[in-house]
């Protein structure tokens, strides 16, 4: 024992003394007494309530020990727009909370925590809030939609191998039924070489294989002059006006005659085999390629007989404008147009990217679908009613993609010069399932007839299909689900929608001749104001069908982050009912089937 122990001993020894002395033969001890607890537990852990004013309720049952206060609950973490009642337990064991939203309430899951407490001690438990979107969808019609889509090439030097590289591509072409595909030559895809020769080398790998698919119309868009009629810059001169009419009418002759034409070489081309083509664009983007609205006009009163007298086996159509869509580029150009325009005029046509810069947040490019697509599009027909004699003419847009930018000298962007060029891959990730839709849905209504695709084979920017591989992008497959849906012709019945947070979700119900209605759901809305690329805010949104009657079957589809791009989404059935809800996890989109 060492020294310290020794030390304590007799004092331990007299306290044991005393207390058997004071207390006879055992210590006492005193009663227990049992501890105030309470625990709370909720009936469900996670509660959607739609932002309509429909109550939804939860019970909370409580275990109170050791008191004999009564129990309240209270509810902290409440978003704006939404209240609750409360029903608390007092002196019983259970109670309850009903939540109501208002059509402020914002959509997104919030953490609430419940508390249940008798003024002494408390408990806890967590409840995530789900304020959905309500789409309402009615049976009145709002018009028809009528919008085809469509996709585009570039044969080119760099471009017109792509059909000899991946063998299935016109197979997989095909599988979007697109519609007077786009062909937008350039480069060594331009036949006339010089003032005497021309070769379709180039061009015509692209044009047979486009030729053999969809509805076998393309447009044919002669986008550009061949050099020998351009200034330093590559831009049209005047005094080679006439010469540009003669190369577009040769075109006509070489593909939509049987004997072709004879060069100044004395080479006489035709097509093989022998297919003709009806729709063809006159210049790509005059606005930025060097041409007035009055020189534009001129050469499109110029160009457009010159190729009607060609000798064509089929009537000719015309599309014209093809502009560079941006600013006021239409204020500055239709006026203009409409008034001194003589020759026929079948389209007008526009282009529409959401941006020129990789750096632009997904907040800027979802912004310009109301604030340029749109009315832009509103624009040019309002111009176009002001004449009789194009009051019918329909607008398409024959190029449409997220960013506009690309690699320019040095690998720098071409259209922010200072900047070196980054490939956008919002042109191919989830951001573009919950863009491309909502683009799709906004132009179908302003009264767009025509959504084309820029371009099919691409990078992870521009591509519905990989250039090398001929892999598919999820674009592809959202593209496809647009037109496989809404297909036009024969197009369908809009008919009403109302979307509780048209800023977050956008709808679009059409009915069809044989009373299915098919509704498209899409999510674009932007989880961070920063974000470029970034994954979306999840939305779960309630569909509304009560007004259009029972459904015998209902089929969903959807687009999204999850989805295989080498295979594609698939189908799954789910079951009929008045009010259907789902969960989009971000940016993306689906389809409702619904079945009489």
């Amino acid at each position: 024992m060492d020294r310290l122990s020794r030390l304590a001993l007799p004092g331990l020894l007299t306290a044991a003394a005393i207390a058997t002395s004071c207390g006879g033969d055992q210590a006492s001890t005193p009663p227990s007494v049992a501890a105030d607890q309470i625990t709370l537990t909720l009936a469900v852990t996670s509660l959607i309530v739609p932002p309509d004013g429909t109550a939804v309720s939860v019970g909370a049952t409580v275990t109170h020990s050791g008191s004999t206060e009564p129990v309240t609950l209270t509810v902290s973490g409440l978003p704006s727009g939404v209240d609750v009642t409360i029903n608390s337990p007092g002196l019983a064991s259970s109670g309850g909370l009903t939540f109501t939203a208002q059509t402020t309430a914002p959509p997104g899951t919030y953490a609430l925590t419940v508390t249940a407490s008798d003024g002494t001690v408390s408990s806890t438990a967590s409840l995530s809030l789900v304020v959905a979107v309500v789409a309402k969808i009615g049976a009145g019609v709002q018009g028809r939609l009528a919008t085809f889509m469509s996709t585009s090439f570039q044969p080119a030097d760099w471009d017109y191998q792509f059909f000899a590289l991946n063998p299935n591509a016109t197979a997989t072409l095909a599988r979007l039924r697109p519609q007077h595909i786009r062909l937008q030559a350039i480069d060594g895809g331009v036949p006339q070489k010089d003032a005497r020769t021309w070769d379709f080398t180039e061009l015509d790998a692209v044009v047979n294989p486009v030729l053999s698919v969809g509805d076998h119309s393309p447009e044919f868009q002669i986008a550009v002059a061949p050099g020998f009629m351009n200034d330093a810059n590559g831009h049209l001169l005047r005094s080679h006006f006439q010469d540009f009419a003669n190369y577009c009418a040769n075109l006509v002759k070489y593909y939509n005659t049987t004997s072709g034409f004879t060069d100044a070489a004395g080479v006489t081309h035709a097509h093989q085999p022998f297919q003709p083509i009806t729709w063809w664009g006159i210049f790509n983007e005059p606005n930025i390629n060097g041409l007035t609205a009055s020189d534009y006009t001129a050469l499109y009163n110029l160009v457009v007989p010159a190729m009607q007298s060609a000798g064509s086996s089929v009537p000719l159509k015309f599309v014209a404008l093809e502009l560079a869509d941006f600013g006021n580029e239409p204020e500055k150009f239709l006026p203009t147009f409409v008034s001194d325009v003589t020759a026929e005029v079948d389209a007008v046509a526009t282009h529409y990217y959401s941006s020129c810069n990789q750096s632009d947040p997904d907040t800027a490019l979802l912004t310009q679908v109301t604030q340029t697509f749109v009315p832009h599009v509103q624009y040019i027909r309002s111009q176009l009613r002001t004449r009789p004699s194009l009051a019918s003419v329909p607008v398409w847009v024959t190029e449409n993609n997220v960013n506009a930018d690309f690699e320019g000298p040095n690998g720098m962007s071409a259209c922010n010069p200072g900047q070196k060029f980054v490939i956008d891959p919002r042109g191919t990730s989830p951001f573009f399932a919950g863009w491309r839709p909502y683009v799709f849905s906004q132009l179908a209504q302003a009264g767009a007839a025509a959504l084309y695709h820029w371009d099919f084979d691409a990078d992870r920017q521009y591509g519905e299909v990989d250039y090398d591989t001929g892999k598919p992008y999820l674009s592809y497959w959202v593209d496809r689900a647009l037109q496989s849906f809404f297909p036009s012709p024969p197009g369908a019945d809009i008919v009403q929608s109302v979307t509780s947070a048209a800023n977050d979700v956008e709808t679009l119900a059409v009915r069809n001749a044989d009373g299915s209605v098919v509704i498209m759901i899409a999510d674009h809305a932007v989880q961070a104001p920063t974000d470029n690329n970034g994954p979306g805010a999840p939305r779960t949104i309630i569909v509304n069908t009560s007004a259009l009657g029972s459904f015998s079957s209902v089929n969903q589809l959807t687009l999204d982050s999850n989805t295989d791009p080498a295979n594609g989404p698939v189908s799954t059935s789910i079951p009929p009912a008045p009010r259907i809800t789902l969960t989009l996890k971000g940016y993306g989109v689906t389809f409702l089937v619904l079945k009489p």
